[in-house]
């Protein structure tokens, strides 16, 4: 005999019932995803540390006398034309190298009045010649404001080679062109020095106060066992960046004084 129950199952089956009842659906595996793990942070890299700056190799002078002339060749030198033989082929210094043209220095060989200035510029080093750029062109005015040409005067400066861009010549080079300079006052024998710039009045005279604090007062250089009196100004180019009205004045006032002392010694 049929099972009741399965008569019914038949009879659902005919309706189409049971095949519209869906068995759950097991529910999908879950999948596993893998993370990747973060990166690790990255460490500040130090800069790599500069290379240590190589020194100039200090300079080294000649050793022959035309590089290198030699005291007794400048004590020996007895007019500025055998002084200038003697020493314009010096490279002693790191300025002759680079130079173009010796710088001597020009004027009256027996001037009562000598003007000291710092070094050559670029419009002497093309020429050899001191002050003949703009501060010599007002320099030149100075002088025939006092009543002098300029060749009744003698100019020079502290060294004689022009530094690059026309820096202040540094102790080293000062020293090495020293001994000419002094040289050619002694044979000049000047009555007074006006120093022009606050460089000649240190390196030549030892005084190294600012020149604003004392240009116009008298100082004093032993050369050759003579006392010159140094009357310190300002250099002409100076005035030209400070064209004032004060500035101008200041150093008319100290020419003027150093030509009357030079007067006075020659009338004397």
């Amino acid at each position: 005999m049929e099972h009741p129950l399965q008569a019914w199952r038949d009879t659902l089956e005919e309706l189409g019932v049971m095949g519209l009842v869906r068995e759950p659906a097991q529910a999908a595996p879950t999948e596993t995803v893998a993370v990747a793990a973060p990166p690790p942070a990255r460490q500040p890299v130090a800069p790599p540390a500069p290379a240590p700056a190589l020194r100039p190799a200090a300079y080294a002078p000649p050793m022959d006398p035309i590089g290198c002339p030699t005291p007794e060749a400048v004590a020996g030198a007895t007019t500025l034309q055998d002084l200038q033989v003697a020493i314009q082929g010096c490279l002693a210094c790191p300025l002759g190298p680079g130079r173009l043209k010796f710088v001597f220095g020009e004027g009256d060989p027996r001037a009562q009045l000598m003007f000291v200035g710092e070094g050559p510029g670029r419009d002497e080093d093309l020429q050899g010649r001191p002050f003949v750029g703009k501060a010599g062109e007002l320099l030149d005015k100075m002088i025939g404001a006092l009543g002098l040409r300029r060749d009744q005067t003698y100019i020079a400066n502290v060294v004689k080679c022009r530094p690059p861009d026309n820096r202040t010549p540094a102790p080293e080079e000062a020293r090495a062109c020293l001994g000419y300079l002094q040289r050619q006052i002694e044979l000049i024998r000047p009555a007074v020095i006006v120093t022009l710039g606050a460089t000649p009045l240190r390196e030549l005279v030892g005084v190294s106060e600012g020149i604003t604090r004392v240009r116009g007062q008298w100082k004093r250089v032993v050369v050759g066992g003579r006392e010159i009196p140094v009357m310190p100004t300002f250099h002409p180019a100076y005035v030209l960046r400070q064209y004032t009205q004060d500035v101008r004045r200041a150093v008319w006032e100290d020419l003027q004084a150093a030509k009357a002392w030079a007067d006075k010694a020659q009338e004397g």
